[in-house]
């Protein structure tokens, strides 16, 4: 019965009311949006957009943390390790359930009281009155739009490769990928990218732009409280289908003891005579002649009788191949395997799936080793609170009983959400084989298979609403505290130091339209490992920013010189740590380790072989109740 379930899931894809379904929660995004502006008080301009007043409650707060934390990462390239990698990702985001307790509780009330004692709506603007260092400010500055940057790449990518998954079968949207293409064409910078990623690149990229420069830091709030449910509810509900079509964890785990990691490998494509295809899909499921059944890991193009070097997956076990819909098995091309790549470890280790360290494709010590789990033990709450997105949030809750209560439902929040994850896509692993060919998308897919299995396929929209909603949740925050940052610090304080309101809003307006323009058309060559790519841009945050802040609010003695030589000695230990060491580890242990460790070293040498900060400093920030 369960394999006509995968069969049927796989053979049906999304609904028309699927879209509907999705288009009025983005209805609802915009609606919020125009809201929040209606309800936002008259004055203040810059401290409104920017920090929502300084005057968010628990439920706002809590939420809006809990969103900005849970990025594409999360609902993308997280459950794609967990269905390459299987349960040791349990261990491996294990530190998540203490973020809030170290993130909110490390930093938060200082933060608040310093930023309110000097009017300070940035992070570079906190350090740059802390120190009275215009250096400070704009070191900050620079790191942040660096590393900010970076990470909106792959929260860009996320977001599209969400609405691909869900527009895919709609007729309309075929139309307007073919009419993009005739586009893309006929534009240099646009040969070679993929019509539909375009089209859903622009619209995603509109949506977010719209109601950020629209609402600002209220409009943001405001529809992270929304995003913040529907990624709660959909979690909750993917785990019940996910329990369900597997017949229970205890069936699931008994059937992923089974499996063993697939082979990668080259194969020998012969197409039939009378093929017209201009090319074989990513994807395709091919049987050898043996029967064994291979998935093409790349689009294959047809240039010949014979394609002697198409990159595919094998699967491997009995189990799997029974799993694969029969109808999705294209036999008119004859398969011959060339060569087989299995993983590094774990590719013949029974019930590798179930315990650690993983397996894994290129690690002959599998996925995670025991020095990696302690060092991403760590990171996820001290590597949380040293992001600035993170940082300005702790910069705008009312009073410390909200930051108290905030805690505590950001860490029940959290439990929930990752822990219910790990098993979501333990249980994809079950239903849906082969994705390791494109595993980021397993979250989308999972979303539309469950949801067709169970008779709702309208409850997809909503289902894919999650992994989009936290992706605009943070995208939106990124965007905000890069226009800050630029405004406030750059144009404000060194360009126009005496703008008005007026002015201030329009340079804000098209400075926030200009950095997501930017990113667009940045976000056109994506980064090809999602995960990868926000582990390394919020390590490099957290490494430029984690250890300056917490000695800027806490030891008297720090000075300008030291907190900068703290922010780039970070910075540049996690550079080298990261893209230049084999592996990107030292002794085992994660970069971060070391990029605190060092970043923190800077800072208390050189602030004892400088000057101390002047007394008047010192009793401003220090000496006042």
């Amino acid at each position: 019965m369960m394999a006509e379930f995968v069969i049927l899931g796989a053979a049906i894809g999304v609904s028309n009311i699927a879209l509907v379904s999705f288009v009025i929660y983005l209805a609802l995004v915009v609606l919020l949006a125009w809201l929040s502006s209606r309800a936002a008080p008259s004055g203040g301009f810059v401290s409104e957009y920017f920090l929502g007043s300084r005057n968010l409650g628990v439920c706002a707060f809590a939420l809006t943390f809990a969103a900005t934390s849970a990025s594409g990462g999360s609902f993308m390239g997280f459950p794609a390790l967990i269905y390459t990698h299987g349960w040791v990702l349990a261990l491996w985001i294990a530190g998540y359930m203490i973020v809030p307790i170290v993130a909110m509780g490390l930093l938060g009330k200082r933060l608040n009281q310093i930023s309110r004692r000097g009017d300070a709506v940035t992070i570079p603007e906190v350090l740059g009155q802390r120190f009275e260092s215009p250096i400070a400010g704009i070191v900050g500055t620079l790191l942040i739009v660096i590393f900010i940057f970076y990470y909106l790449l792959a929260q860009f990518k996320a977001g599209s490769e969400i609405l691909i998954s869900l527009l895919s079968e709609v007729s309309h949207f075929q139309t307007a990928v073919q009419w993009t293409a005739s586009i893309t064409t006929s534009i240099w910078f646009l040969e070679g990218t993929e019509p539909d990623y375009v089209l859903c690149l622009t619209v995603f990229s509109a949506a977010v732009i719209f109601y950020v420069v629209y609402g600002g830091f209220r409009a943001v709030v405001w529809t992270d409280v929304m995003q913040g449910i529907i990624m709660f509810g959909g979690v909750v509900v993917m785990l019940v289908l996910a329990l369900y079509f597997t017949g229970g964890l205890a069936k699931a785990n008994q059937k992923l003891a089974q499996y063993k990691p697939p082979a990668f490998g080259t194969a020998k494509l012969t197409p039939p005579k009378n093929f017209t295809e201009e090319a074989i899909p990513r994807g395709t499921w091919l049987e050898t002649e043996d029967g064994q059944l291979v998935r093409t890991a790349r689009r294959v193009e047809i240039d010949s009788a014979e394609i002697n070097s198409a990159e595919i997956l094998m699967l491997r076990t009995e189990i799997e191949q029974e799993a694969v819909n029969p109808q999705l098995i294209r036999r008119d091309i004859q398969v011959e395997i060339l060569e087989r790549d299995p993983y590094a470890y774990g590719a013949d280790i029974e019930g590798v799936y179930l315990r650690p360290p993983g397996p894994d494709p290129a690690k002959a010590g599998g996925f995670l080793a025991l020095g990696m789990a302690f060092s991403f033990f760590v990171f996820w709450p001290f590597g949380g609170a040293g992001q600035p997105s993170n940082m300005v949030r702790l910069m705008a809750f009312r009073d410390t009983k909200t930051l108290r209560m905030s805690i505590i439902t950001v860490a029940i929040y959290f439990s929930v959400i990752y822990f219910s994850l790990v098993v979501i896509f333990c249980c994809a692993k079950v239903l849906i084989p082969g994705m390791e060919v494109n595993p980021d998308r397993i979250m989308p897919e999972m979303a539309v298979q469950s949801t067709t299995m169970a008779g709702v396929p309208w409850l997809a929209g909503i289902l894919l609403a999650a992994p989009f909603a936290a992706v605009m949740s943070s995208v939106d925050s990124f965007l905000l505290v890069v226009s800050s940052s630029l405004v406030r610090d750059i144009y404000q304080r060194y360009i126009n130091p005496t703008a008005e309101e007026s002015q201030l809003k329009k340079v804000t307006y098209a400075g926030t339209i200009t950095i997501g323009l930017l990113a667009t058309v940045a976000a056109l060559y994506p980064p090809r490992y999602l995960q990868d790519i926000i582990v390394i841009a919020s390590a490099g945050l957290a490494a430029s920013f984690l250890v300056p802040m917490a000695f800027a609010l806490y030891w008297r003695r720090a000075t300008a010189a030291g907190i900068v030589s703290g922010m780039i000695v970070g910075c540049l230990t996690h550079f080298i740590l990261t893209f230049v060491v084999s592996g990107g580890s030292l002794l085992g242990l994660q970069p971060f380790v070391w990029d605190v460790l060092f970043s923190a070293l800077a800072v208390y040498g050189v602030s004892l072989l400088t000057k101390p900060p002047h007394e008047e400093v010192i009793r401003r920030y220090f000496d006042v109740d």
